[in-house]
C-alpha cells in the first residue's frame, strides 16, 4: 500500500507535466485552465486515496499478481460510484494489463476490455458486475494475508435483479447506483 502511494506521488506530477506540455500550443489562458483542472483532478485522486487509507485497513492478498489487480479494481469501483466514465476506463485498462499475469484471469481481461471500450457508465457497470463476481471467486480462493474485504450487495441494481461488489470498507458506496442511491446495499459477508 505504501509503495502504491509512493508510485502515485511520483506518477501524478509526471502526468501533470505531460498534460501541461501537451497543452503548450494552446493559448495561454486555455493552458492555465487545463493545468488548473488537472491539478484539481490529481488533488481529488490523492484525497480519495488518503480517505480510503484512513477508513479501510490495508488489504493484501496472498497472490501478489491478483493483489495488484485488486488495487485497480478498487480504483474502478470508486470511478463507477462517481459515474466517471473516463476514470473507469483508466482503471479498466490497468486491470486488463494486470489480469494477463493472473492465473485464470481471462474473465477479468474480457470484462475490463468491455469497460474500456464502453461509452456509457451503464455499459461499464454491466461489465463490472461480471468482473466483480469473478474477483470474489478469485479472492476467496487466493485468500488474504492482511486486512478484510467486504462483499456488498444491492438488491435494486439492474432493475431489481441485484448485484454484488467488493469493498475494503464496511461503508456502502454503491457503484451500480452512484449518486441516485449511494448507500443502497448491505454487507453480505467478509473475506479475511
Amino acid at each position: 500500500m505504501r509503495t502504491m502511494k509512493n508510485v502515485l506521488k511520483v506518477a501524478m506530477p509526471l502526468a501533470l507535466a505531460l498534460m501541461v506540455a501537451a497543452c503548450g500550443n494552446k493559448e495561454e489562458g486555455q493552458a492555465e485552465n487545463h493545468d488548473h483542472d488537472a491539478m484539481e483532478h490529481n488533488e481529488s485522486m490523492m484525497d480519495n486515496k488518503e480517505a480510503m487509507s484512513t477508513t479501510a485497513s490495508p488489504v493484501v492478498l496472498k497472490d501478489d499478481k491478483l493483489n495488484a489487480v485488486y488495487q485497480h479494481y478498487i480504483h474502478l469501483t470508486d470511478a463507477l460510484t462517481r459515474a466517471d466514465v473516463a476514470e473507469a476506463k483508466i482503471a479498466a485498462n490497468a486491470i486488463e494489463a494486470g489480469a494477463k499475469e493472473v492465473s485464470g484471469g481471462s474473465t477479468l481481461m474480457s470484462a475490463a476490455s468491455k469497460i474500456s471500450s464502453a461509452s456509457s457508465v451503464e455499459a461499464q457497470r454491466e461489465a463490472y458486475q461480471t468482473m466483480s463476481n469473478d474477483m470474489m471467486k478469485m479472492i476467496k480462493k487466493a485468500g488474504l494475508s492482511e486486512g478484510k474485504v467486504y462483499v456488498q450487495y444491492c438488491p435494486m441494481a439492474f432493475d431489481n435483479k441485484g448485484a454484488s461488489w467488493l469493498s475494503a470498507t464496511e461503508e456502502i458506496r454503491n457503484p451500480y447506483m452512484g449518486e441516485k442511491m449511494m448507500s443502497c446495499g448491505e454487507n453480505r459477508e467478509s473475506i479475511q
